[in-house]
Formats: C-alpha cells, structure tokens, sequence
C-alpha cells in the first residue's frame, strides 16, 4: 500500500464512524489542553460550542456526503498532525485558541474535501469564533486604555474623585492598572462567539443580523467596564472582594452575566419576529 492509498477517500468515504473517532478524539486533547493552562474560561466556552457544533451535526446527520479527493485529504492530514505537534511540544502561545477549528477544518477536509466544506460552514463558524478573533484581537489591537476610559467615566459619573492615565486608574483609597487580560477583549469574544451560535442556530432578519454582533461587542465591553470601576473601588476598600472578583471564581460572574442578557435580548428579538410573523399571516387570510 502507497502513501496514494493511504490518504485515499476510499478510506473515509463509508466510514463515518472513524471521521467521529478522529474528531471526538482531537477535541478531546484541545480540551485537555485547555485545562492544563488552567484557562477556566475559554474551558466552559469550548465545552459550550462544541454541543452547539455537535448538535448542529447530528441534525444533518443524514445528509451529509463524504466525497473527498486527495488533495484535500492531504491538506486535512497536514492540518491534523500540525495539532497533534503543537499538542505535544505544549508550547502553545496564541494557537491554543485555534486547536478547535484547525482540527475541525482537518476533519472535514478529509471528509467532504474542499468542495464539500459548504456542508459544514455553521459549525466551522462556530468554531473560528471560539478562537480566532480573540487570537487576532491579541496581535493587532489593545482596548485596556479604552477600557480604563470607559470605568473612569462611570466612576465619575457616580460621584468619585477620579483620574485616569493611561491604563490607570486613581481613586483617593488606592490605584489599579488594566492589564491587557482586563481589558475585555475575552468578554467580548465570547459574547460575540454566542451571538454567532444565537445567529446560526436561531436564524433572524437578515436586517437584524448586522446589528447583533456589535450589540455583543458593546455589551462585553460595558459590562467589563463596570467591572474593572467596581475593581477599582474595592482595591481600596475592601481587598478579599478585590481579589475574588479579579482573578477568583465571582470573576466569571461578568460573562455569564453578559451571556444572559444577550439572551434575554436576542429572545424578545425572535419573539418579535414571530408576533410579526403571525400578523402577517392573519393580514394576507383578511
């Protein structure tokens, strides 16, 4: 047997059960991965999009068609042993983020090859959220002077004495400094990555679908700006409230809180679309 048939179509072509041993077991080391950078976070969000993912999947179950070429079996095999390497060698950086989609994007390409990719775009968009915006954000841009604006202005707007350089922030009782991993920029991506799952899952208006990424991108930021002012008044006051609602487990509570109103939101969203809906089918039978 060559290379040739080794990496032929044949070889998944009437095997899905092997393309969902691949898949289940490339995940499986992205989220053991995760939780060895402790990155309790990103752990909850991974878990969260691959249901979403694998709910999307099952429901196509049966319409899915396995027609892949060498070529894209190659560029998939590729893809997959670049994961397995950065798995092993655990010096991660940046592309721990992209483990996700990258082993999903192999998978499919040696399952349904290039031409075939069309059949699995909800759940690779899914997955390019949960990693690759967060990973670009953290090349290109930094929102911690943005962000130390914005709470100065809420501290100030609720009656403290406060002045902000820079990233940082001065009260009377103490000073903090936003660090780039307390700028937001995660509370942002992952209510954006919601938003995504919300959008492919619970299709909207297509006028509606341009606004709803930048509501999520605005509610991280503000809710992290309240979040990074309440900081400020406690590192003063009050330091056990401090360092549990910085680094500790009451921290997560921002995201989660964000996450619910998205979906309180997005909810009063489809369910204006259905009364719409409804009256526009009681007016066509009048």
């Amino acid at each position: 047997m060559n290379i040739t048939d080794l990496i032929s179509p044949k070889l998944f072509k009437n095997e899905p059960l092997w393309l969902l041993s691949i898949t289940a077991g490339l995940e499986a080391i992205c989220l053991t991965l995760v939780w060895k950078a402790h990155d309790i976070g990103h752990l909850g969000m991974s878990i969260l999009f691959l249901f979403a993912t694998g709910s999307l999947l099952w429901d196509k179950r049966h319409t899915l068609r396995f027609e892949s070429d060498v070529f894209s079996s190659i560029v998939g095999l590729l893809l997959i042993i670049w994961v397995l390497w950065q798995s092993a060698t655990q010096n991660l950086e940046h592309t721990l983020r992209l483990l996700s989609f990258t082993s999903a994007f192999g998978v499919s390409l040696l399952a349904s090859g290039f031409k075939g990719l069309k059949q699995y775009w909800e759940e690779l968009i899914i997955l390019f959220f949960l990693g690759v915006p967060s990973v670009l954000a953290d090349l290109l841009i930094d929102i911690s002077p943005l962000s130390a604006k914005f709470a100065t202005f809420l501290l100030w707007y609720s009656g403290f004495d406060v002045t902000n350089v820079g990233v940082n922030i001065y009260l009377p009782t103490g000073s903090i400094k936003v660090a780039y991993s307390c700028s937001g920029i995660d509370t942002i991506n992952y209510i954006l990555g919601i938003s995504i799952i919300a959008m492919v899952m619970f299709p909207i208006a297509k006028i509606k679908r341009f606004f709803v990424p930048i509501f999520a991108i605005i509610l991280g930021f503000v809710i992290n700006g309240v979040r990074i002012a309440m900081l400020a008044v406690m590192e003063g006051t009050n330091k056990a409230a401090f360092d549990s609602w910085h680094g500790g487990q009451a921290s997560y509570s921002y995201g989660v809180l964000g996450i619910l109103i998205f979906g309180l939101v997005y909810m009063l969203l489809l369910k204006q679309e259905e009364q719409q809906t409804q009256n526009s089918e009681r007016s066509s039978i009048n």
